[in-house]
C-alpha cells in the first residue's frame, strides 16, 4: 500500500497555515547595486515570437546579476575558492524559520544593528534558536522597495543609512547556536554604520567566510509569525554562481 502521508501532511498546511512570499518582483526597472554595469539587467527580451512558422510559441531570455532583487548569496561571493552554487543541493532549500524582530528600534535609529541581546530576548518567548535554523532579521525596511534611494537610505551628503546585522549577533547564531543561514530586508547584511565603522562588509563576509548561505532583500517578514515556521527557498539550478535571485516562500502559523 502506498505512503500517503506527505499528501496529507500538504493538506494540512495548506488548510492550517498561512503561505507567505517572501520574494521581491523583478522588472527591468528594479534596483541593482551601483556597482553592478549598465546593461546588466535585461528580462522577458521576445527571441521567439507569435506568428513564426516554425512552432506557434513565445519565447523570453533573461539578463540579471546574481545579486539580483530577493537572491540567496553563496561562500565563492566574497572568499576566493569558497563553495559556489553546485555545492548546495536540494537539502539547503528548507529550514524552520526564526524572525527576530527589531522594527522598533529601527524606527527610533535607522543605523540600528541587531544584537546578541535582542536574540537572547527572543529566545526567553520562544525557547533556544532550533539546530539548523534560518534567522531572518525584520526590520520593515521591505517596505522602501522597490525605491533604491530609500533602499539605500540615501541621504542630501551622499551617504547610506539603513539597519542591519551586527558582527556579535551572527556570531551567536552560528557559534553559540548552530544556525544553518541568515537573511535580512536590507540590500546588505552589515548595517551601514557597522560596515563605516569595519571598512568593510565585516559581517557578511563573515557569514560566507564560516560557509553559510544568506538570503538578501527579503519581503514580507511581517506577516510570518517570529516562530513555528517554515522557509523554502529554491534557485535555479546553475553551477559556478557566487548567488542567484530565488523564490523565497515561508508556511507560517496565522499571524
Amino acid at each position: 500500500m502506498a505512503n500517503l502521508a506527505l499528501w496529507k501532511a500538504l493538506q494540512e498546511l495548506k488548510k492550517d497555515f498561512d503561505w507567505v512570499d517572501l520574494t521581491h518582483p523583478l522588472t527591468n526597472d528594479s534596483p541593482v547595486w551601483s556597482g553592478i554595469p549598465a546593461g546588466s539587467v535585461e528580462l522577458c527580451k521576445t527571441v521567439f515570437d507569435w506568428g513564426n512558422p516554425m512552432l506557434e510559441c513565445l519565447i523570453h531570455t533573461f539578463k540579471f546579476p546574481g545579486q539580483f532583487g530577493t537572491h540567496i548569496d553563496f561562500p565563492g561571493h566574497f572568499i576566493k575558492g569558497a563553495p559556489l552554487s553546485e555545492k548546495f543541493g536540494v537539502e539547503n532549500m528548507v529550514f524552520p524559520l526564526v524572525v527576530i524582530d527589531v522594527t522598533a528600534k529601527v524606527a527610533q535609529d535607522v543605523h540600528y544593528a541587531v544584537t546578541p541581546e535582542d536574540i537572547k530576548a527572543w529566545e526567553a518567548d520562544y525557547g533556544p534558536i532550533p539546530d539548523g535554523a534560518f534567522v531572518a532579521l525584520r526590520t520593515d525596511w521591505a517596505k522602501n522597495w522597490p525605491d533604491m534611494d530609500k533602499l539605500s537610505g540615501t541621504a542630501a551628503d551622499g551617504s547610506e543609512n539603513f539597519p542591519g546585522w551586527s558582527l556579535p549577533a551572527l556570531q551567536y547564531i552560528y557559534e553559540t547556536r548552530a544556525a544553518a543561514a541568515n537573511g535580512h530586508e536590507t540590500l546588505d547584511t552589515d548595517a551601514s554604520a557597522e560596515a563605516a565603522k569595519a571598512g568593510d562588509l565585516a559581517c557578511e563576509r563573515y557569514v560566507l567566510e564560516k560557509g553559510k548561505l544568506q538570503i538578501e532583500v527579503l519581503a514580507n517578514l511581517d506577516k510570518v509569525a517570529p516562530a513555528g515556521a517554515l522557509l523554502f527557498a529554491a534557485w535555479p539550478h546553475i553551477d559556478g554562481a557566487t548567488g542567484l535571485p530565488l523564490r523565497a516562500i515561508a508556511i507560517t502559523p496565522r499571524v
